[in-house]
């Protein structure tokens, strides 16, 4: 039945649109490959590449006219893939950096401009597959320009696995120096996850899970700018009527998105799967989610109340979503990516907010520590120890958290990083002086909570 929506709606999110930045920030179309799996490496490669292409040929012209004819902006048109573990393990060979480039290839083709999924699933233990992924990982993003890669290393119900955690920062620190004359900017194309989700439509950390079909539709729709103006008309509101605003005008955005991504399944003849209703922000002005929190009453982002008003936002947010939609997926909350966003910024470079207390945030918003610089002499075993912090929190907590750090070649506490586009700028963070080594080098696995045993 297509959706009905009354001419005040339409002329709101006219506003909405033209005054407050408000946009679809990706449709993502799923592939599944797990049919292109073959005992010869480049023949699965050819087949990946072919069945993207075939499948998302049509993205972008589509939704180049979705935008024409709704008048609301469709920032990205992506891809995200079968995680590539699952399916060039088949193959006798180890070289999956061949894979990844018939990825980038594909992408490119098509006129995305990122393609997720080069990712491995190792919460538990590693196959031969995945551990030839992962070794290929540093290479595979310093060879490719648009392919982002993830590993899910812990789950409620499986605990952490701390031999992979030990493994991602070495990568991480790899990969930044395969990048090093950008900043390190492979690590900002690699996600690190604790219970990763399945529908994920945001790069870098989305991949097609062995759950979803064939071909599937994903829409991530952003509206910092929305919420942040619906609260500046509020400035007496309570906690409780400010909740309530922000649930009424995250129900709008999701409508809008679901419209957006119904009208994308119905061209291209693929399934719609979710909207993930998540405010990312960008480095524009007036995009900002640290901004809103500025807004209900912070003097900066990262003083004291910082993490109370973040946890009503991404409450609200999900309240919302969740009644405009019976098909609200993803991650649904709030985004705090330090790089892109310009009041988060403008905090970190006055040592306003710090990494504790981005890590403390994480408990409370969607995803976790987010495309954050720290320094290029950062050790592996310091990188491994704030993933396993940031997975305890997610395993413990039942939600969603990740790790996107890049230890930038070169540069010390208080330089600047320069990314570019919607990944930004961002200040080196201080991090702590001392060792973590001996803790990270135990290995093995840290058991799940008892909150796993709720069967």
């Amino acid at each position: 039945m297509p959706m009905q929506f009354s001419s005040q709606e339409i002329l709101e999110t006219i506003d909405m649109v033209q005054m407050a930045n408000l946009d679809i920030r990706t449709i993502t179309m799923g592939v599944s490959l797990r049919d292109c799996a073959h005992p010869d490496l480049k023949t699965a490669a050819t087949k990946a590449y072919d069945k993207i292409c075939r499948l998302a040929g049509g993205l972008v012209r589509v939704g180049e006219q979705i935008e024409h004819e709704y008048g609301v902006p469709i920032i990205n048109k992506r891809i995200s893939v079968t995680p590539v573990a699952l399916v060039a393990e088949a193959s006798a060979s180890d070289e999956y950096v061949v894979f990844a480039q018939a990825l980038d290839r594909a992408a490119q083709e098509v006129g995305v401009n990122f393609l997720g999924g080069y990712s491995a699933l190792v919460h538990k233990g590693a196959t031969r597959g995945d551990n030839a992924l992962l070794a290929s990982i540093p290479q595979a993003l310093s060879n490719t320009e648009r392919v982002c890669s993830s590993v899910n290393i812990g789950t409620t119900r499986a605990g952490i696995n701390m031999d992979a955690v030990a493994q991602m920062g070495r990568i991480v620190c790899e990969t930044a120096q395969l990048t090093a004359r950008q900043d390190g900017l492979g690590c900002a194309k690699l996600v690190v996850f604790c219970n990763a989700v399945e529908d994920n439509p945001f790069m870098a950390g989305a991949f097609h899970g062995i759950g979803e079909p064939e071909v599937v539709i994903n829409v991530g729709v952003s509206g910092p700018g929305v919420v942040l103006a619906a609260i500046e008309r509020e400035p007496r509101a309570d906690f409780g009527q400010l909740a309530s605003v922000i649930k009424r005008t995250a129900f709008k955005v999701t409508r809008m998105g679901e419209l957006v991504g119904r009208a994308a399944s119905e061209k291209l003849g693929v399934p719609f799967g979710i909207v993930d209703l998540s405010l990312a922000p960008t480095p524009a002005q007036g995009d900002s989610v640290a901004r809103i929190l500025e807004v209900m009453g912070l003097e900066r982002v990262g003083t004291h109340g910082s993490t109370a008003a973040l946890a009503l936002l991404n409450d609200a947010v999900k309240k919302g979503g969740a009644m405009a939609s019976s098909h609200v997926g993803g991650l649904s909350g709030a985004f705090i990516p330090v790089s892109e966003d310009a009041a988060m910024i403008d905090a970190a470079i006055e040592g306003a907010i710090t990494f504790d207390k981005l890590e403390a945030m994480t408990c409370v918003c969607s995803v976790g520590l987010d495309m954050i610089a720290v320094p290029g002499d950062t050790t592996a075993e310091t990188i491994a120890a704030i993933i396993a912090d940031e997975a305890a929190i997610g395993m413990i907590n039942r939600k969603t958290t990740a790790v996107r750090i890049i230890p930038a070649p070169g540069k010390k506490v208080g330089d600047m990083v320069e990314f570019g586009g919607l990944l930004g700028r961002a200040p080196v963070m201080a991090l702590h002086p001392w060792s973590s080594k001996a803790f990270v080098a135990r290995g093995g696995r840290i058991p799940a909570p008892l909150q796993a045993l709720n069967n």
